[in-house]
């Protein structure tokens, strides 16, 4: 019966429509945790949408909202324990090689990812997968873009659309100090934002599949080393408040003082939630390529949404996980709804998602035409076990060694990668 049940789900979501399970009017009751507030406004849209389109189970799903942290925490021991563990859980990008240890409790998503792995941005769900099962479904590609200040650029006689080459994006950094004193952009200190993209970008990551350390590898020591000559230039400079998500930094971007940031295209709800006075100045364009050829963008931030194999309506929650993450109408409420990029390469370009709405007031409506370049040229990442270990080295150390203690790049890359040789060897 699964089996048939997810093939014809698969044929709907084919079609770009959803499907029902049975002829029913019991309703079923589910339980879904997240960490994300913004998350639950699109689980209750697409809620809405399934029961009103579903002719079997309606469902009611209990939506729990708790601290990044405490969330994660909970889930692992709910996981270990046996008891407690919700039907459906959003698991953030960088812990979820935690939950892919051992007898793996999250239930693969295989019959309706398989039939439809053309229309999705694939190097997205690997995030999420072991041994050829997706057990995650994101929200979004995260793919990281430029979001650059016209009015500063226009100011410095810099036209943002002329900037290919992260030696270009530097160079035109030195135009814009000495026309408007402002710098071209930030480094985050206590965080992987700034640093990972451009790794990845270059072609680099801080493990392989068989975690192999390679933070210490040319392509990150050299990439290191292109940001640190930014700070010596005064082209770049550390995020005020130490992040890109910090109120210090929003004020301060907001009141024009930065030309730039290198941040997922999700971060689009930031500048419309935060910071208002940028509306119409802010342009969103593809990251600067290292080389001809070389990556477009690299993907950053992201949760995979999963189904915990212990739940009692095991098909239900897969079938509504499958229809508010992987349909059409659920890609395009991704968007509607939260600003991300949606994982369904079909929706680009179609007069779905070209509906005015604040985004495209804010933006202009061309933001998309951004990223459908960029679709077939996405960095993959390799997250393996060991991967929040490595992520944590470079929240707590890497970035800060970089930015604020100004180390030579050759030796944060190494100090970094022995401290993760250190971790895998445990």
């Amino acid at each position: 019966m699964k089996k048939i049940l997810a093939l014809v789900l698969a044929c709907c979501l084919l079609l770009g429509g959803s499907v029902a399970l049975a002829e029913s009017s019991d309703t079923v009751h589910l339980t879904l945790w997240t960490f994300q507030e913004l998350h639950l406004q699109f689980y209750k849209e697409m809620l809405a949408e399934y029961n009103a389109q579903t002719k079997g189970p309606k469902l009611d799903i209990d939506m729990q909202c708790y601290p990044y942290e405490d969330m994660h925490n909970k889930l692992t021991i709910a996981l270990q324990t046996g008891e407690g563990a919700p039907d459906i859980s959003d698991i953030e990008v960088n812990m979820f090689a935690n939950y892919l240890k051992g007898d793996i409790q999250l239930a693969d998503m295989n019959e309706y990812v398989e039939p439809i792995k053309d229309k999705l941005v694939m190097q997205r769900l690997d995030n999420y997968a072991r041994d050829g099962k997706y057990y995650g479904i994101d929200h979004h590609i995260g793919a990281c873009v430029v979001f650059y200040n016209t009015e500063i650029l226009e100011a410095a006689g810099v036209n943002y659309k002329d900037i290919k080459t992260w030696d270009d994006f530097a160079a035109a950094g030195k135009v814009v100090l000495e026309k408007t004193g402002k710098p071209m952009t930030t480094w985050e200190v206590k965080d992987t934002w700034s640093i990972y993209p451009l790794v990845s970008q270059h072609g680099g990551d801080w493990l392989d599949a068989d975690n192999n350390v390679h933070m210490d590898d040319p392509v990150v020591v050299n990439t290191l080393q292109f940001m640190s000559d930014m700070l010596d230039a005064g082209t770049a400079v550390a995020a005020p408040g130490g992040g890109h998500h910090e109120e210090e930094y929003y004020g301060w971007m907001n009141a024009g003082n930065c030309a730039s940031v290198i941040m997922p295209f999700w971060y689009t709800a930031r500048f419309t939630n935060y910071m208002p006075d940028l509306a119409g100045k802010i342009k969103v364009a593809p990251m600067p390529t290292w080389t001809d050829g070389g990556y477009k963008t690299a993907q950053m931030g992201g949760t995979g949404t999963a189904v915990i194999k212990t739940s009692k309506n095991l098909d239900l929650a897969k079938d509504f996980l499958a229809y508010a993450t992987l349909s059409y109408e659920g890609n395009l409420q991704e968007w509607y709804i939260l600003g991300f990029d949606p994982i369904r390469k079909d929706v680009y370009g179609t007069a779905d998602l070209a509906k005015p709405n604040k985004f495209f007031d804010y933006f202009g409506d061309d933001i998309f035409d951004v990223v459908s370049s960029m679709l077939d040229s996405v960095a993959p990442t390799c997250l393996t076990d060991l991967y929040p270990t490595a992520a944590d080295i470079v929240k707590s150390e890497m970035a800060y060694d970089l930015v604020v203690k100004r180390m030579a790049p050759a030796d944060i890359a190494k100090t970094c990668a022995d401290e993760l040789r250190d971790a895998a060897a445990q």
